[in-house]
């Protein structure tokens, strides 16, 4: 059985309408989880903790799509829309 694996991490953005970090060292890495459900949902967990802060965000990686050379795709998605989701602090 293929792992599904994706990791969510956020921290506070130069500007908003872009995915610049402010400071890469200090990017909160929430963890890796092994399938979108639950990466959603750590997602929307620290979205809402977050929601007062306009600079930051929170984004999910696919890394089972990072594993496979064979797709185009650069398997990140945040900050816009995840599966139909505004993944960016809860806006």
């Amino acid at each position: 059985m293929t792992q599904r694996l994706h990791l969510v991490f956020g921290g506070e953005l130069v500007d908003p309408q872009r995915t610049e970090f402010r400071d890469p060292s200090q990017i909160h890495v929430v963890g890796i989880f092994p399938d979108y459900a639950t990466a959603f949902a750590a997602w929307k967990a620290e979205a809402q903790r977050t929601v007062d802060n306009a600079h930051m965000r929170y984004f999910i990686a696919h890394l089972h799509r990072l594993r496979d050379e064979e797709r185009p795709e650069s398997g990140t998605v945040g900050g816009t829309e995840p599966h139909g989701q505004a993944p960016g602090g809860g806006r």
